[in-house]
């Protein structure tokens, strides 16, 4: 195996990240309702394909963008109807346009300089249609001003998939001079050497987001903490919605959720 352990096995990662109520689609869904999206979808960051699919479901023409050729792979043998495109999320040309762009699950905090956001930034604004939407879910940088939460120890997990226990050992910390959360995380199975994974996440706070999406054409429609398909409890379609244009929103909670209209 190599050194990328889950992208590398997308059935392994589907295990260690199970949404067997497709959560974070339905969420999606619901959001483009709300703010009167199209039905032309573009997912970057798509992974297994697990979201693309369940939105090709429910009427949408997706497409699906990862720069993981192994995710490609298992994505396009699992959802047939949905096109799934390799490339990198600050780089991609597609060559069409779309009416909403979707990037979760912290896919768009790979963009670790301000120049990566930029090129992403206007990556969408070169596929979205005039008025189309960026719908994005993340971490939330603010999180961290007054929590160490997340940092104070060694989270330990173990996933069983396909016979075999996977081990895990997670630490994060701030690199507070990238402004980076860093991860390291160490792996352990039966009949193999432990497997050392290093990644990181760009930390960004929302007013700092709402300067970005300024600049790069982009009004910030919305941006709240919570309810989203990764907070506790999470988004259910019966549980209240609420946006940071209620007064008093706090944006204070672990995940920042986004929606953000190319202006025209």
């Amino acid at each position: 195996m190599s050194e990328n352990l889950l992208t590398d096995n997308p059935g392994l990662y589907e295990q260690q990240f199970p949404d067997p109520d497709h959560v974070a689609a339905r969420f999606t869904h619901d959001v483009v309702t709300r703010f009167g999206g199209g039905r032309a979808l573009l997912d970057v960051g798509c992974g297994t394909g697990r979201d693309a699919g369940h939105l090709a479901g429910l009427g949408y023409d997706v497409v699906g963008l990862d720069s993981s050729e192994r995710m490609v792979q298992h994505a396009r043998a699992h959802h047939p109807a949905v096109e799934f495109a390799l490339g990198d999320m600050r780089t991609f040309d597609l060559g069409r346009r779309f009416d909403v762009i979707t990037c979760l699950d912290s896919a768009l905090l790979y963009c670790h300089t301000n120049a990566d956001l930029d090129e992403f930034l206007r990556r969408c604004r070169e596929h979205l249609e005039p008025g189309g939407l960026l719908v994005a879910e993340m971490r939330n940088g603010a999180f961290f001003l007054g929590s160490t939460e997340l940092l104070d120890d060694v989270r330990t997990r173990t996933v069983v998939w396909e016979g075999v226990s996977y081990t895990s050992h997670t630490r994060l910390w701030i690199d507070h001079a990238a402004q980076l959360l860093r991860r390291r995380r160490e792996w352990w199975w039966p009949g193999a050497q432990p497997l050392v994974q290093r990644s990181a996440w760009r930390l960004l706070f929302p007013q700092e987001l709402r300067h970005f999406l300024d600049h790069a054409g982009f009004d910030a429609l919305a941006l709240f903490d919570s309810p989203g398909p990764r907070t506790e409890p999470p988004w259910a379609p019966d549980r209240p919605w609420t946006a940071d244009a209620e007064p008093g929103a706090a944006l204070s909670g672990d995940r920042l959720h986004l929606v953000a209209r190319l202006r025209h």
